[in-house]
């Protein structure tokens, strides 16, 4: 089941229905986005078990948000604008952002780029295969970006976000969840706590382990949470550590943010990552 709202998630939920009922009325044009997730592992009371979201195109109004110097300097301004332009679950219902698993949030995040400032987005590659790595110019077509759907054969019961991996090294048997945005935004909030604590070294970066921390449920059935952080801290080996993270790239949904890249000098090809950089959001940055 969904977690119970809180005042200020209900709060933001009211507001979007009443948003819902303006764009429904004044017939504001919108696009539905297929979810990477297909909805598969949201309970079946979450909106979001669509599989789609429903979101409008970008106006001046959203621009305001793109341009916002203090939600820029916050690190929010993205999600701010995401949440301005989802409209609802394709079916008339509002959803509850935090919800969102961070995989899907690749597909909005692509949408939203598509639906303020078109399809076409020009990048500078560095040639691989020029020996003095000229920059080539290069058009993707986002609407040709292909999601990376979730593997239905990982998912242990529908509708619930709960997965199982064995580490390969001491064999122990872990229950985890894919990240969602309150997953993020609780990991971002430990790690701002823990540098403010006194006596704490500020040189290490501790994000790998509190993330596992967050995702980990349970450790041979073990869930109670101090063992749980006791083990990631003091126990988990290394080659178990990479192994899990690698199995959790592998399942998590999203979107292949790549693209077929053919040199203008030698005419070979090869797939490579799309740079996301300030000119996706703000073209001529």
């Amino acid at each position: 089941m969904s977690e119970k709202l809180t005042d200020k998630e209900l709060k933001a939920k009211l507001i979007k229905q009443t948003e819902i009922k303006e764009v429904v009325e004044n017939k504001f044009p919108t696009e539905i986005i297929d979810l990477p997730s297909k909805g598969l592992i949201y309970p079946k009371n979450n909106p979001l078990s669509s599989g789609k979201v429903e979101m409008k195109y970008m106006t001046a109004k959203e621009e305001d948000i793109l341009a916002s110097q203090n939600l820029i300097q916050k690190g929010v301004v993205l999600d701010k604008l995401f949440q301005a332009l989802i409209v609802s679950n394709g079916e008339g219902e509002a959803i509850n952002y935090g919800d969102i698993l961070t995989g899907d949030k690749d597909a909005i995040m692509v949408a939203a780029r598509v639906l303020g400032y078109g399809k076409e987005y020009g990048i500078k590659i560095d040639d691989p295969f020029d020996e003095e790595n000229t920059d080539q110019k290069v058009v993707v077509d986002l609407t040709e970006l292909e999601n990376k759907e979730i593997d239905e054969s990982h998912i242990q019961t529908p509708g619930l976000n709960l997965f199982e991996f064995t580490l390969p090294i001491s064999k122990k048997l872990l229950v985890f969840r894919l990240p969602t945005h309150s997953t993020e935004k609780k990991i971002e909030k430990e790690l701002k706590l823990r540098k403010s604590v006194a006596g704490t070294d500020k040189s290490i970066d501790k994000t790998l382990s509190t993330r596992l921390k967050n995702m980990i449920v349970s450790i041979d059935g073990e869930e109670d949470r101090n063992k749980i952080s006791g083990f990631v801290s003091n126990e988990f080996l290394a080659q178990d550590s990479r192994a899990f993270r690698k199995h959790v790239e592998d399942i998590m949904p999203g979107v292949k943010l790549e693209f077929l890249f053919v040199s203008e000098t030698t005419e070979m090809e090869q797939v490579i990552p799309i740079p996301i950089n300030l000119n996706f959001f703000w073209p001529g940055a």
